[in-house]
């Protein structure tokens, strides 16, 4: 039996994309296959969380196991009637069918993400205290909550958490107990959220004379 399971969260609104990020292509492969083969190597079963799930069914393979989120009842119905899709009602929903005690989250807008570096931070998680819920990168600024390893166990604090109208990851963290990962490159966490971001990401991704031609089939200028 495996020990350990990963959620990929897809289907943001990549307001700041002005397109579905997890259907971008680098290198000819659309973003959301290449963070779940990054996941898979990493853990089993991986699960794909996301509010319009068959949009992804042809870039994903038969036996990766799709959920569709749906939008999660908060307890204020007068001030928050539904708390509308996001990434910790994903993972919420994710979590729940996870079986491992531990889970590896995802966002799929991490080009840079290194399936050999997941793997050393998972050799850690023996290490990890009893009372830590996660095993996160730590910046100056807070935790990077979409890219690291929870426990199972800490499905009941966040669902508590959300039916009170809470949303954000770093005020649900900063109540949490979290072993911190410090030496890390940033540059592996690096999102691809805006149009000038995805341009980087070809140009670091590819041979020099393949990223014009890359680049333009991208964006249409050819």
């Amino acid at each position: 039996m495996s020990t350990l399971s990963a959620i990929v969260l897809a289907g943001g609104n990549s307001t700041r994309m002005g397109t579905d990020k997890a259907l971008l292509e680098i290198n000819g492969q659309p973003l959301l296959q290449r963070i779940y083969q990054v996941a898979q190597r990493v853990a089993d079963p991986v699960y794909v969380v996301a509010p319009w799930s068959d949009r992804y069914r042809t870039v994903l393979p038969a036996t990766c196991r799709l959920i569709a989120e749906t939008a999660f009842d908060s307890d204020d119905e007068q001030t928050f009637p539904q708390i509308s899709h996001g990434p910790m009602v994903g993972f919420v929903q994710g979590l729940r069918q996870v079986q491992t005690d531990w889970v590896l989250l995802l966002a799929c807008d991490l080009p840079n993400l290194e399936a050999e570096v997941l793997q050393g931070w998972a050799e850690r998680l023996p290490q990890v205290s009893s009372e830590a819920i996660a095993l996160l990168p730590q910046h100056p600024q807070g935790w990077e909550p979409l890219c690291g390893y929870y426990r199972r166990r800490c499905l009941a604090s966040l669902e508590s958490f959300l039916h009170k109208s809470g949303r954000s990851f770093q005020r649900w963290l900063s109540y949490q107990t979290v072993a911190p990962i410090k030496d890390y490159k940033r540059h592996l966490l690096f999102n691809c959220n805006t149009p000038e971001d995805l341009r980087q990401t070809i140009e670091n991704d590819q041979p020099e004379d393949l990223r014009q031609t890359i680049e333009n089939d991208q964006f249409g200028l050819t």
